[in-house]
């Protein structure tokens, strides 16, 4: 990067992922805003809001609620506005600046993709799916992409699970101590809503099943590559639109519990079939969805473009996940948006 000192606004930035982006930013020579609960400028604000867009190089939006959480209809509903109604407010910002900002990266998930054993998803070829976590993508990208900012270069992160000191790897972690380690199993399912779609075009209703065997696939990316992708893309302006940040090297479940287990050293894990997963992720607070789901992603435009990744493979990373997660100080579980 230039030496020349630059701005960046990063909103979110309490966040596990916002952390390691703006240690990042500040070592490559940013001198870093925040927006967020407890940040320069606060949500809602938006003549704060303007003055650090005004004038800034690039703006980074990881604001959102944590979606390991229940998905009870309030958690629903602040799941979709902590992503949707926060980009429209830095959009707003971005079309009214005089200097806007070069460069806008804004948060997505590759959840936005089907549950997929069958090939991989692409950004040129994959297929969206259907239900809540899929409405939450579509709406946060649309709300992203919305109307035309002509002096703003525009990418969204599609980011697998990201491995690393935050709550996906702990959950994980949690599931291998405690013996639940095996292979996770999907089935029939009790009917209940909290998948159902949500937003102006919601779609699905039946929350799924399918019959993977604890094969479903896994799409990671470690945090060290998350931080990577946003300075290649930073120094690279051929890069717009949507782009999947995933590991070149998709793992299954089964793979993934056993290199837990061993991280852990635990011996055994039982598999665990979807009546025991249930009220499992009713203790934790979380949903089944997160590791029932199978999500398989390629990385397709950052591979042809010349991007390597630092984690290639899955043990290295949980390994040097589990190793940051041990360093990490004790703090409270946050539940609400940054």
């Amino acid at each position: 990067m230039s030496d020349t000192p630059r701005r960046a606004v990063v909103a979110g930035a309490s966040g596990f992922i916002g952390a390691a982006v703006v240690e990042r930013l500040t070592s490559d020579g940013y001198t870093v805003d925040t927006i967020g609960r407890t940040s320069d400028t606060t949500w809602g604000d938006s003549s704060g809001i303007d003055r650090l867009v005004d004038g800034a190089d690039l703006l980074v939006n990881l604001a959102g609620k944590s979606v390991d959480c229940r998905y009870t209809d309030r958690n629903r509903d602040e799941i979709l506005r902590s992503r949707v109604a926060t980009t429209r407010e830095l959009w707003a910002a971005v079309s009214r600046a005089a200097h806007p900002p070069r460069l806008w990266v804004n948060a997505s998930t590759a959840t936005i993709y089907r549950h997929a054993v069958d090939h991989p998803n692409s950004e040129a070829e994959g297929q969206l799916g259907s239900g809540f976590s899929v409405d939450v993508a579509r709406s946060w990208e649309a709300a992203f992409f919305a109307g035309e900012l002509p002096g703003t270069r525009r990418v969204a992160l599609r980011m697998a699970i990201v491995l690393g000191a935050g709550p996906a790897t702990s959950m994980l972690l949690t599931l291998a101590r405690l013996g639940l380690g095996g292979p996770q199993i999907d089935g029939p399912i009790i009917p209940h809503r909290r998948y159902r779609g949500i937003g102006d075009h919601p779609t699905g209703s039946t929350p799924p099943w399918h019959r993977t065997r604890g094969r479903q696939r896994f799409s990671w990316v470690h945090i060290d590559d998350v931080v990577g992708v946003l300075r290649w893309v930073d120094e690279h302006d051929d890069m717009t639109g949507v782009v999947n940040v995933a590991s070149p090297h998709a793992s299954d479940n089964r793979t993934l519990m056993r290199e837990l287990r061993s991280i852990v050293g635990m011996p055994l894990g039982i598999p665990s079939w979807r009546w025991m997963i249930e009220p499992a992720m009713w203790l934790l607070r979380t949903e089944p969805e997160l590791i029932l789901k199978s999500r398989w992603v390629v990385p397709e435009r950052l591979v042809a473009a010349g991007y390597r990744f630092r984690y290639t493979e899955l043990a290295d990373a949980l390994r040097a996940a589990a190793g940051s997660i041990r360093r990490r100080p004790e703090r409270p579980r946050r539940s609400g948006r940054s």
